[in-house]
């Protein structure tokens, strides 16, 4: 008897110590990505709503059983826009906490990641919309979700060369940026477009920080500019209406992804109506591919509104990367950086609802799309002018 029950035991123990090993009480391993927000930093006033979907997705699927049963463990942290910050947290996030993806925020972090990324073979999304990001030989494991910032800036100029032509005008642009990576990387596709198409152009970056950009509109004055494009976040794209409004400057202003968006309109104030945004996301919170984040807020006692389509933009990258992890567990296939590409890869016409154009990738191509619609503030609402608008340009890297 004494046999039997130790042996009892011992298969007990080893059938425990089995259980333990393939994640314990019969629970599957979790699914770690890893994660940068910018929530403290220069550009946290659209960083906060974004992470904010970001996480919001991670619970809202979780809540509904996660990826074929597996929950999805977001590993994430404040690094306030600072490069050396995300690329300690990259490594801590890779090397000790194993995740096989990664969400990133910043144009400036994401492309001094781009080697370690490939390296790494860690698939990558981030908010940065960088077009150096699709060059599928630098940037092999990051994907772009949203419309380039090269492709929107071409948009932009192709909108501006119609309507200078059509009041009989010659086009002078003005592009003011963020003082940054992010803020110089539509520049040079742009100078491209104007030069191949008689449109005068220069730009002028931003001071960080600044509460008074009255000396920069000076010198747009002073070029000549008819046109303004701001490749900014809200805050200062708004400071920048206001101050051009006060100068009376009969000017056309065009904002991109970072400042078309409900703050802009709040913080601009009367200085908003009239401008025009290049939206690779809709700022129609009713679109069928925001209802889940709508539901998912209301569950929790707040409103898909007071968060805006950035919380929608952030929920949509989240829900595009697992999009890939689920494919990969459907194949049967491991779990691996090198396997996720691939079936990240495979999604061609990705319907996101009308949050944005339908997405594709191939092995070839890792930027989702080229096209946005424009809109227009009218009555403090941004309204749509335009159904999707093609840029058509090469995905390359600028040196």
């Amino acid at each position: 008897m004494k046999k039997r029950t130790v042996l009892a035991i011992g298969l007990a123990l080893l059938a425990a110590l089995l259980l333990a090993a393939c994640g314990g009480g019969g629970e599957a391993e979790p699914i770690k990505i890893g994660a940068i927000f910018d929530l403290t930093g220069p550009t946290s006033d659209v960083g906060t709503p974004y992470a904010e979907g970001e996480k919001g997705y991670v619970e809202w699927i979780n809540e509904n059983g996660g990826i074929n049963g597996r929950k999805v463990e977001l590993i994430a942290q404040d690094y306030a826009y600072k490069v050396d910050q995300a690329e300690q947290l990259y490594s801590q996030y890779v090397n000790q906490d194993k995740v096989i993806a990664f969400l990133g925020w910043g144009t400036g972090d994401t492309e001094a990641l781009r080697a370690k990324i490939a390296a790494d073979e860690i698939p990558f999304m981030s908010a940065s919309y960088s077009i150096n990001l699709a060059d599928i030989n630098e940037a092999p494991y990051n994907f772009l979700t949203g419309t380039s910032y090269s492709d929107q800036m071409v948009i932009a100029l192709q909108w501006i060369k119609d309507d200078a032509a059509s009041k009989g005008v010659d086009a002078k642009v003005v592009v003011f940026h963020h003082d940054s990576p992010f803020g110089e990387s539509p520049v040079p596709d742009g100078q491209a477009y104007a030069d191949a198409n008689g449109i005068a152009y220069t730009n002028l970056a931003m001071p960080r920080g600044a509460t008074d950009l009255t000396p920069q509109l000076t010198q747009a004055q002073e070029f000549g500019a008819n046109y303004i494009v701001i490749q900014n976040v809200s805050s200062p794209a708004a400071l920048l209406a206001k101050n051009a409004k006060s100068l009376g400057m009969d000017v056309q202003i065009i904002c991109l992804n970072w400042c078309a968006d409900e703050l802009f309109v709040k913080l601009a104030e009367d200085a908003s109506e009239g401008v025009l945004g290049v939206m690779p996301f809709s700022p129609d919170l009713t679109v069928p591919g925001a209802q889940d984040a709508a539901k998912f807020l209301e569950s929790k006692g707040e409103k898909l509104e007071d968060y805006g389509l950035h919380y929608v933009q952030g929920w949509t990258t989240v829900k595009v990367m697992l999009e890939g992890v689920k494919r990969t567990l459907d194949a049967k296939k491991e779990l691996t950086g090198a396997n996720l590409r691939t079936s990240l890869e495979g999604i061609q016409n990705f319907d996101t609802g009308d949050v944005t154009a339908p997405l594709n990738f191939s092995p070839t191509d890792h930027r989702g799309n080229d096209a946005a619609k424009l809109y227009q503030v009218q009555n403090g609402q941004w309204v749509a002018v335009s159904d999707y608008i093609h840029s058509r340009i090469e995905a390359k890297a600028h040196k």
